[in-house]
């Protein structure tokens, strides 16, 4: 069974157990590995052997679930971390460093962006931010000849920007750099972003892959496809010896399938640490497990929502790309045929208070940091997590002060609707 379904991946994928074996994925709660002689753990820091030697590089419990998601995706390998901003991080430091650049879609999570323009900024990468919607010409213009990759949001958080992957690609490739996409919101039960020309892709497992709000986690997946080597003065440290590790030139010993995951593990991984704990893997895996099932319930529940709000009198505009006349309907129809996420975002009339107000009257929907949850759960992105934004840089980001991002659960519709109306009512 070569083209199994994407279900078939979500519930079986990673992890074939052997005659007698746990049916579950084990949780290999260990932080160290016991081996014979010293000779055999030595082929493994050459990497002349597989196997496991210490958890803060890998853990069999996070690859089983790291080749599952891989296998969602259709990449060629995959890494857990131990969030989504790490995932993040990882993607880009793999590949680039101080004096380096990268393209950047300006319609991103918050933290996100403050992790890209500031924290990052400080290690000597720089950023330019363009909008998802300019024009090729535009884009292009962005683009130096240090730029070492293009980064963008699927489904952007929160503003639900919906990125054109193609046009992203394309210039990418044009200019001998890959195209990093997080695609946390949409998850490969409704886009698979390397079909389109993504070459590495990013989650916050702790979203709707986990679904449940019990594990913080993230992953980096990557397509096996871009050829470093094409490109070795761009990614020399994919393409020349890595002398902190033996000398080891990734690209040669373990090919375009394996040469960046596995850069990530022995070098990021070793030195910053940012592991996914075995335990949280393994919830991950039992949210993994129902998420085409939850995924499109999610969707007709924000569809219904925003269909109710977009009639209402008290609502300025709504924001889902499921709904016909939005913005990004065309792009949706494309990308995301089969729904477009639960998450819905739309501004108050009456400006900031008003939203605050509204906020305080829900009673079904819980406000909290958290999205992309099996309970219904609400922000008001402005006062929490884009608060260290500008005006102008939260308007640039397509987020206004009086925008609420509304996160439908898994309840029945008709609840949400009935929450939201008398929170507009009150």
């Amino acid at each position: 069974m070569k083209h199994q379904g994407i279900g078939t991946k979500c519930v079986q994928g990673g992890y074939t157990p052997g005659n007698g074996e746990p049916r579950q994925i084990p949780i290999v709660q260990s932080t160290t590995f016991k081996y014979a002689t010293s000779e055999d753990m030595g082929k493994l820091f050459d990497l002349e052997a597989n196997g496991y030697f210490y958890t803060r590089l890998q853990n069999p419990t996070n690859d089983a679930v790291a080749s599952k998601i891989a296998e969602m995706e259709g990449g060629s390998a995959a890494m857990l971390t131990s969030s989504g901003q790490a995932a993040n991080f990882f993607a880009i430091f793999n590949i680039a460093g101080q004096g380096d650049h990268i393209v950047c879609s300006n319609s991103i999570y918050g933290g996100t962006y403050n992790l890209f323009a500031v924290t990052m900024k400080r290690m000597g990468l720089d950023f330019t931010f363009v909008d998802p919607d300019c024009s090729k010409e535009e884009l292009e213009k962005a683009f130096r000849e240090n730029t070492k990759a293009v980064f963008g949001e699927t489904i952007a958080n929160p503003a639900l920007t919906v990125l054109d992957i193609e046009k992203f690609a394309q210039a990418a490739h044009a200019h001998g750099v890959p195209l990093i996409i997080d695609n946390t919101f949409a998850t490969p039960v409704l886009c698979r972003p390397f079909e389109w020309g993504a070459d590495i892709i990013t989650h916050s497992t702790t979203k709707y892959m986990d679904g449940h709000g019990a594990a913080v986690g993230g992953c980096i997946v990557d397509s096996g496809r871009f050829d470093w080597t094409r490109y070795p003065e761009k990614f020399p440290g994919l393409t020349t010896p890595d002398e902190s590790y033996h000398g080891i030139t990734y690209t040669e010993r373990f090919g375009l399938e394996g040469a960046y995951i596995t850069k990530a593990t022995a070098q990021l991984m070793r030195d910053l640490g940012a592991i996914q704990a075995p335990q949280n893997a393994f919830y991950l895996n039992l949210g993994l497990e129902s998420l085409h099932v939850r995924m499109p319930r999610h969707s007709e529940n924000a569809l219904a929502v925003a269909t109710f709000l977009s009639k209402h009198p008290k609502i300025k505009s709504v924001q889902y790309s499921g709904l016909p006349g939005d913005k990004y309907y065309d792009l949706a129809q494309k990308y995301l045929p089969n729904g477009s996420c639960g998450v819905v975002s739309f501004e108050i009339q009456g400006g900031r208070q008003a939203a605050e107000k509204f906020m305080k009257h829900l009673k079904l929907a819980a406000i909290e940091t958290h999205v992309a949850d099996a309970r219904t759960c609400c922000l008001h992105p402005a006062s929490s997590t884009h608060r260290q934004m500008t005006d102008e840089e939260l308007q640039a980001a397509g987020i206004s002060a009086d925008m609420v991002r509304f996160s439908c659960g898994l309840e029945d519709a008709k609840d949400l609707i009935a929450d939201i109306e008398q929170a507009l009512e009150a």
